[in-house]
């Protein structure tokens, strides 16, 4: 009995705890000034991605976890109410953290614009990458080669217009400075280059108030879930350059898994995809909706990236229709990329 009132008084402890916490943390959110109440709700979401897989591995039961989605929903709506500005700009805490971590690419020799592509935001432990195909970083236009790209950040956490254009170059005393994914796939694949790169985003390179959204490796985890044939995907990109050119957003198509995922497609680094992209799509990141993100943010696992119509072999032009199958590298090569001295 003396066990079961210890338990009781102390359960009454914690109630009287959380109650007092929940009347501090809103006078202290109040309190903070409009820009440093931005950045929390990226701070905020971050922690709470990393106690949800703490929780997810641990001996909990499903009590604990709807009761830690139920309250992180209802804190998540308490910080968003105080940051959302009440002029008409779009803050980026109201849209989807996939559309604010691809970018559009432009590529360059000299002054002269030579295609444009599609990228996005990967950080690991030694900084912060552009994802997109080797072909935007290497591909000549008859006697010219890229010497430089563009992309696009934004520098506003209140204020989707706000944008700036940043400049990186490809090429340093005539070395290349992206880093390029190597595929053992033998000669019945050709060469053993996989279209897939990245190059090093310098901190000194972007603004001072840059708010850039990225990938890290927690979006390769596959946290238990099978991945069959014909599971939904999305790729955002800019397809032709299109996008919301107002607020620099890429847009997203759907698409689906068409091969056995895991498998290695004709013996190359990658698997199908059943979508139909123009030209400007290559290096887009192909994600997948977790099924166990609960009523937080969306949370995306990042599959592969998108590379260009899959070559079926030699096929008859006049009577076969194009089947609208295309190529997604595996995007588990990321960190070793990423981690190359």
């Amino acid at each position: 009995m003396k066990n079961l009132q210890e338990a009781t008084e102390r359960i009454c402890e914690l109630k009287g705890s959380l109650v007092a916490l929940d009347a501090l943390v809103p006078a202290v959110i109040q309190a903070l000034p409009a820009s440093i109440r931005a950045r929390l709700m990226d701070a905020f979401d971050a922690h709470a991605e990393a106690a949800r897989t703490a929780l997810l591995y641990a001996d909990v039961s499903d009590f604990v976890l709807a009761t830690f989605e139920r309250d992180i929903a209802r804190d998540r709506a308490f910080v968003l109410a105080r940051v959302q500005p009440e002029s008409p700009a779009i803050s980026r805490l109201t849209v989807d953290t996939l559309l604010l971590a691809t970018t559009c690419i432009t590529v360059f020799a000299g002054a002269r614009s030579m295609a444009s592509a599609s990228g996005f935001f990967f950080r690991g432990a030694h900084g912060l990458f552009l994802v997109s195909s080797r072909d935007v970083f290497a591909n000549a236009v008859g006697d010219q080669r890229p010497d430089r790209i563009e992309i696009g950040v934004h520098v506003d956490p209140l204020d989707l217009m706000q944008h700036r254009v940043v400049s990186l170059p490809l090429h340093r005393g005539g070395l290349r400075l992206w880093r390029e994914a190597r595929d053992a796939a033998g000669d019945d694949a050709g060469d053993d280059t996989s279209d897939i790169a990245v190059l090093e985003i310098p901190a000194a390179s972007l603004p001072a108030d840059a708010t850039v959204q990225a990938f890290d490796e927690t979006h390769l985890e596959t946290r238990g879930e099978q991945i069959v044939a014909g599971d939904v995907l999305t790729i955002a990109g800019f397809p032709a350059g299109f996008h919301d050119a107002v607020h620099h957003l890429a847009v997203a198509c759907s698409a689906a898994v068409a091969s056995a995922y895991g498998v290695r497609f004709q013996g190359r680094g990658g698997f199908l995809t059943d979508t139909r992209t123009p030209c400007g799509s290559n290096g887009s990141p192909v994600v997948r909706r977790r099924l166990n993100d609960g009523a937080s943010a969306p949370s995306w696992q990042l599959l592969g990236v998108h590379a260009s119509r899959a070559d079926l072999g030699e096929r008859d032009g006049l009577d076969d229709a194009s089947p609208g199958l295309n190529f997604a590298w595996y995007a588990d090569v990321l960190p070793t990329l990423i981690g190359r001295a």
